[in-house]
């Protein structure tokens, strides 16, 4: 499956724009660490791409979050574990266990987290942010509570800092601001 036919499959989805924003962004992110991890930046690409696709169809139903996207998946023959893995461990339905399980996991809050301070930021864009300006936010329990900051933390399971994994998702973010309207 390519970028564009996934991108297809959200839309066809996925209704609420900010919900495919978010998973365009999770995408850029997984592409970004795939990269300076030496991994296939497409497929991780993919499994941030993918990995909320069932959400507006089991959002009163988490149990069923991420396994009913690997059901979608495979229905249109889309079999790669890899991804149908990261997507399952993204939602917390399989143990994250590979580098692309646990970059996905931590990525997933991250994203909304990024948003969210460019919404503060006087800017109003991901352009206008730095990573100072991220940890002062970090350290706010209160400001964007949904974002767990122990599920971002864990990206440390990865072997890298939380200032390496911020500053890669603020890149791959910055470097999509246009098509994230921020």
């Amino acid at each position: 499956m390519t970028r564009d036919e996934a991108l297809r499959l959200v839309r066809e989805k996925v209704s609420k724009k900010n919900l495919v924003k978010h998973m365009i962004a999770t995408g850029a992110c997984m592409r970004k660490l795939a990269e300076y991890f030496g991994e296939d930046p497409d497929l991780w690409e993919l499994a941030g791409i993918l990995h909320d696709l069932d959400y507006e169809e089991t959002v009163n139903d988490f149990d069923r979050h991420a396994r009913r996207t690997v059901e979608m998946l495979r229905e249109i023959g889309f079999n790669d574990e890899r991804v149908l893995n990261a997507i399952l461990a993204h939602a917390g339905k399989k143990e994250p266990e590979t580098p692309m399980e646990k970059a996905i996991y931590a990525v997933d809050p991250t994203t909304g987290f990024i948003v969210a301070c460019a919404l503060m930021h006087p800017s109003k864009s991901i352009k206008g942010l730095d990573l100072r300006f991220l940890k002062k936010r970090f350290k706010e329990k209160r400001f964007a509570a949904g974002a767990s900051r122990d599920q971002m933390r864990s990206a440390e399971s990865l072997g890298i800092d939380l200032d390496t994994f911020l500053s890669l998702c603020l890149e791959a973010m910055a470097g999509i601001s246009e098509e994230l309207g921020l």
